[in-house]
């Protein structure tokens, strides 16, 4: 921990962080992927330190069972180019729920929210672990489930 004129700014040293479990069952997804955002920069801490990882390493199950308001699942689209002339492709959000990979929407939804493209970013993204079912690998981590409602 370091002292600069009066204010704290925290030391890689002295993060801490936790492992946390999130059942995204019948939640809205602008509101839970603000919250995740927030919490993986570590914007919930008293510490936070804008320069630092300080965010918590967050598990989310039931990523395929995410709620939409209004006509988005029809309306809303993601869009992306192969790179060859004529190669814009896209997809409506219900595409993709009930697609092969549907917890790929929380994920872009989360990392939109997220600071553009520089390399803390990228390694805050990191600690985000989705998946579609009530199942995932982090048992040995022991997450504790909170509830973000």
């Amino acid at each position: 921990m370091s002292y600069t004129a009066g204010t704290f700014f925290a030391n890689p040293s002295s993060v801490e962080k936790k492992w946390l479990l999130i059942d995204a069952k019948d939640m809205v997804l602008g509101r839970l992927a603000a919250k995740i955002a927030r919490m993986l920069r570590g914007k919930h801490k008293p510490y936070y330190t804008p320069f630092i990882d300080c965010g918590d390493n967050i598990v989310i199950v039931n990523a395929a069972q995410i709620k939409l308001t209004g006509k988005k699942l029809e309306q809303n689209k993601f869009y992306w180019h192969t790179g060859h002339p004529g190669g814009i492709k896209e997809r409506s959000f219900g595409q993709i729920i009930q697609g092969r990979y549907p917890e790929r929407l929380l994920k872009n939804a989360v990392k939109r929210m997220m600071p553009k493209e520089s390399p803390l970013a990228r390694k805050q993204f990191k600690n985000l672990y989705v998946y579609a079912a009530s199942v995932h690998k982090h048992e040995a981590q022991q997450p504790s489930l909170i509830d973000v409602r």
